[in-house]
């Protein structure tokens, strides 16, 4: 089987971009994101409340005006930090985006796991997750404009943030769970589904955003329905 690495990169090749590694002139932002780096003092000193202050900064400025629009320096004064305090924290403007991009995913994702999961006897979950999302993106805008197709290079690398590779893990967690309470089929592999329920939601999203938010009314009940066929017992799917 073809290498997960190499597959990506043939799939970058194939839509026209760079391979992994490089970023050819006037293409933005780059093929991964640059590790940021760890906060002086611990997460709890005033270099994390620092790095937290820039990257909400960032959020909210590449959210509104996209990644070429704006700049390190917009996002130090509105963080009120001096102009290359920002790189004390993240190597380059690059490493700024992804992990704005990560931070904002990772809230959206934590708001719509908070309310979704909170039903342990429920089969829904995976709907529920994604419209809870879909609900919680006003609060979301670097997310929101991912999901709406506004930064390009960046939306065929959205599968690898880690903010999404914890929700595969929860997901996992939930469907091994139901299975030993008898809610879930026994002969899925619950690590596997997860991938798949999570590409699924990812790309309902992305399609709401795009096509306007009343597409979820229309169609929130087959959502659904494709979701129980994949994981219900079969006795329940004949009752």
């Amino acid at each position: 089987m073809e290498p997960r690495s190499r597959r990506a990169q043939r799939r970058r090749e194939q839509s026209g971009g760079p391979p992994a590694g490089k970023s050819p002139a006037g293409k933005s932002p780059p093929a991964g994101p640059p590790a940021d780096r760890s906060p002086p003092g611990g997460p709890h000193g005033k270099g994390a409340a620092t790095r937290r202050a820039i990257l909400h900064a960032a959020i909210a400025r590449f959210g509104r005006e996209g990644y070429r629009s704006t700049s390190v320096t917009d996002i130090a004064r509105d963080a009120s930090v001096g102009g290359s305090v920002a790189y004390a924290y993240f190597p380059n403007k690059e490493g700024l985006f992804f992990a704005a991009v990560d931070e904002d995913a990772a809230g959206l994702i934590g708001e719509a796991l908070a309310s979704a999961l909170g039903t342990p006897d429920s089969r829904d979950w995976p709907r529920a997750i994604m419209f809870t999302a879909l609900a919680a993106l006003d609060r979301h805008p670097l997310a929101r404009r991912i999901l709406g197709g506004l930064e390009p290079e960046v939306t065929s690398r959205v599968l690898e943030m880690p903010s999404l590779t914890d929700l595969r893990k929860v997901c996992a967690d939930r469907l091994r769970a139901d299975q030993l309470d008898g809610i879930v089929r026994p002969d899925i592999d619950p690590f596997v589904v997860a991938n798949g329920i999570v590409t699924i939601m990812l790309s309902l999203l992305m399609s709401l955003v795009q096509l306007g938010e009343e597409t979820a009314t229309a169609y929130g009940d087959d959502v659904a329905a494709v979701f129980d066929a994949a994981v219900a017992p079969v006795a329940d799917l004949h009752d």
